[in-house]
């Protein structure tokens, strides 16, 4: 049996509607929003009873999708938004954009700020991290040529 595909990538945030403006202004679509709650949905994550605010959102070719989730209960218990690149654990999403500096230009006005700078790697990409919104970590890739 062969694996299908990687189905999306989950962050938790406090400020749900927040995250999914900033990711609606990078590009991504909301494919739905919900409320998941219940001892079903704690048994999966372990975490008892749970209630969570979702949204998914989807890029544009709808193969990728982020969920954003919004912890009711039980409280959030850690917090590592902050950690520096070379963290352990996972640690940031990296979008491919057609053109960095305008994406940055358009993040910037919801907030987001530049990590390091933007570089060109070789004539193949030009590469930045900015810390978006709640300062999550977040990837922009432009292909070149």
């Amino acid at each position: 049996m062969a694996l299908k595909r990687m189905d999306n990538v989950g962050i938790v945030v406090e400020d749900l509607t927040g995250a999914i403006d900033f990711f609606l202004e990078l590009g991504l679509e909301l494919e739905g929003r919900a409320t998941v709650e219940g001892e079903w949905a704690g048994r999966i994550t372990g975490l008892g009873d749970q209630r969570v605010e979702i949204a998914m959102m989807r890029t544009p070719e709808g193969h990728s999708r982020l969920e954003l989730s919004r912890f009711l209960t039980p409280p959030v218990v850690a917090d590592h938004r902050n950690a520096p690149v070379n963290a352990l654990g996972y640690l940031r999403v990296m979008f491919a954009v057609d053109d960095i500096d305008e994406t940055l230009a358009r993040l910037r006005a919801r907030g987001a700020q530049l990590v390091g700078e933007v570089v060109q790697y070789e004539n193949a990409y030009r590469l930045c991290y900015i810390r978006g919104p709640e300062g999550l970590l977040i990837g922009l890739a432009q292909e070149l040529g």
